[in-house]
């Protein structure tokens, strides 16, 4: 007999014996009505996964390795490879088993990081953090010491050189001397109290260290130093022969870059050689960049304000050469401004060169790259940003139709933090777990205009990532209450199906089943289903009818076979069959339009692998409930 297909509109016959067939699962649809979803689709299909694509199995559960004093609220990765994990207000080294503590003083609100260099960069609102491999500083105290004016008379003038250091109040002034004057005037005034240092050039090419109240005097309140006896004229000529280093604090620069959260690496020609930053809640439209390769300078001019100051950059994605800056949606026909790097009189600049009309971005943990395209969240779901966007043929495009109407119900989308891992997009939101699946992109959804196509969608429950992050090729997630948790990898391993020593709810829905002619009766006579091979594995059918649920029968120990390495005397059998295993029932549902179906395992540490769902019915005719 052919099998059915459950694209097509089947036909009414009185004594036809018809079979509905489904071994394609694409996930599940939480947007349509259940009525409406496609029979390879499901309204509720928690807690499955995709195996290989077109089939599903349960989840593997997660396990607590360590507890740490505090919420986790970011993952570093360091360039040997190691982890530092962030929780509450302290930095931790984290090996996978045991976690040291490096520093206090964070702050307790989320973090990201960057490798510039060799250098760990992290954000955290309150300071910018540096890692060298060993110890934890702030950029401030490392910070750059930019000399920013050179070829500088005793009286001013000169020629720019460098930009001021936001991150840190030291700065340089080279100067040309005279053989008379004694008084030096520096660009910037009042001088901090810190001490101010000189170096002489001297005949021989070196330098002569001058100390204050030795050698000089200083004014601070003028920004001028006066020395006992006149620097004179370099000996080498055309050379400067005076280097004057003074700190000159302006209230509220340091502020600035260490407030950011948010960031990426970027550079001309879309090189990873500058951080920027931004996500400063004091100046949320702004954002700033570092000097070449070096996150401990952070130019006075390095800076932009993209589109309205009150419309927030929440984050960003390199999109060919191009930096994608997205905004939060309160600007109007600006939420993502494109930058392209460019060097303009010897200097780096970034100047923007479009902007694009779209979804506002949401969450600032939330961007990721998924098949070559990066994504984000919005209010209406996960979109993605294409090249075509930025040739002006389309706007930014859906890609999560299928999960939309679960993702917009969702109460704080601001919050949630995703993760690519495994060519999936995982999209935790505090006990749920939204998946965008990279090996299944499917046809452009009805309901969902200017996409070219959606993933598969699936998600997952009892799950509360704060974090997610791979170490040591396992994921990992981190929790609001200090939990480090790894998730299971072994999945023919039964002690990989339980949460914690919890048992994992899983289940496969239907939608309404056969479908058809409106007003067609069915007789629904046997449900078989295919079970993917293990040694301990099972499940519980359930049918609804009219709006009420039955159980219609159980696997028990039919889809099992014996192993001596998964021995499990609880469920024993002396069937070595590992082949899948069709098993099925009589179920005798008569006079019925439509009927839902779930197959179900809510056993603790049994796999759980869907191959496929077989319904046998016969059309008995027109339906005699008339009014």
């Amino acid at each position: 007999m052919p099998l059915y297909n459950p694209h097509a509109t089947p036909t009414a016959s009185a004594a036809k014996r018809s079979r509905l067939v489904i071994d394609t699962f694409l996930g599940a649809d939480l947007t349509s009505e259940p009525a409406n979803v496609d029979p390879t689709r499901s309204p509720d299909c928690e807690n499955m996964v995709r195996s290989v694509p077109g089939k599903v199995r349960k989840r593997m559960g997660w396990q607590t390795v360590t507890t740490l004093p505090g919420r986790i609220n970011g993952c570093h990765h360091t360039r040997e490879g190691g982890v530092l994990l962030h929780a509450g207000e302290s930095l931790w080294r984290f090996d996978g088993e045991t976690a040291q503590k490096l520093c206090d003083g964070l702050a307790d609100a989320r973090s990201a990081s960057w490798l510039l260099g060799d250098t760990l960069v992290i954000a955290d609102g309150k300071a910018l953090l540096l890692f060298d491999g060993e110890t934890v500083c702030p950029a401030a105290e490392k910070a750059y010491v930019p000399t920013v004016t050179i070829a500088r008379a005793p009286s001013g003038g000169g020629q720019a050189y460098e930009e001021l250091n936001l991150i840190g109040p030291r700065f340089r002034e080279s100067f040309l001397g005279t053989a008379g004057d004694k008084v030096y005037q520096l660009s910037f005034a009042p001088l901090d109290e810190e001490a101010v240092s000189a170096e002489l050039l001297q005949p021989d090419g070196s330098r002569k260290t001058l100390t204050e109240g030795a050698d000089f005097t200083v004014d601070r309140a003028a920004g001028a130093l006066t020395f006992i006896t006149a620097p004179g004229e370099s000996p080498i000529d055309g050379q400067d022969n005076l280097t004057v280093t003074a700190s000159h604090t302006v209230e509220g620069y340091a502020g600035r870059i260490n407030g950011c959260r948010v960031g990426i690496l970027y550079g001309i020609g879309g090189a990873a050689d500058r951080l920027f930053l931004s996500g400063n809640d004091a100046l949320p439209g702004r954002d700033w960049y570092s000097g070449y390769g070096d996150a401990t300078y952070w130019p006075d001019g390095g800076w932009s304000r993209l589109g309205s100051e009150g419309s927030a950059v929440v984050g960003y994605a390199i999109l060919g050469n191009q930096l994608a800056a997205y905004k939060d949606g309160a600007e109007l026909g600006r939420s993502v401004i494109l930058r392209q790097g460019q060097m303009t009189d010897g200097q780096a600049a970034f100047p923007a060169v479009g902007s694009l009309q779209g979804s506002g971005a949401v969450s600032r943990w939330a961007f990721g790259y998924l098949a070559g395209e990066p994504l984000f969240l919005s209010q209406e779901g996960i979109c993605a940003l294409t090249s075509q966007d930025v040739t002006g043929e389309k706007l930014d495009s859906l890609r999560s139709f299928y999960l939309s109407g679960a993702l917009r119900a969702e109460p704080d989308k601001a919050d949630a933090f995703a993760l690519v891992w495994r060519s999936q997009y995982l999209l935790a939101t505090g006990e749920r777990l939204y998946l965008l699946d990279g090996l299944q992109p499917l046809a452009t959804a009805a309901g969902a205009p200017y996409c070219e196509r959606q993933y598969a969608g699936f998600y997952c429950t009892g799950i509360p990532a704060r974090v997610l992050w791979e170490q040591d090729g396992r994921l990992w997630f981190g929790a609001a209450d200090g939990r480090v948790c790894r998730f299971a990898d072994d999945e023919s391993d039964p002690a990989s199906y339980n949460d914690d020593g919890a048992p994992i709810v899983a289940r496969w829905t239907t939608p309404d089943l056969p479908g058809g002619q409106v007003g067609i009766e069915h007789h629904l006579r046997r449900l078989y289903v295919e079970l993917a091979s293990a040694a301990v594995t099972g499940f519980v059918a359930r049918g609804r009818v009219r709006g009420s649920w039955r159980e219609l029968f159980d696997a028990g120990a039919e889809a099992r076979y014996f192993s001596y390495r998964r021995l499990r005397y609880s469920r024993f059998t002396y069937s070595c069959d590992d082949t899948p295993h069709i098993i099925g029932a009589r179920i005798r549902l008569r006079g019925v339009g439509r009927a839902t179906f779930a197959i179900e395992n809510e056993a603790q540490n049994e796999p759980f692998g869907l191959n496929a769902i077989a319904l046998e019915y016969v059309s008995n005719g027109n339906s005699n409930k008339w009014r």
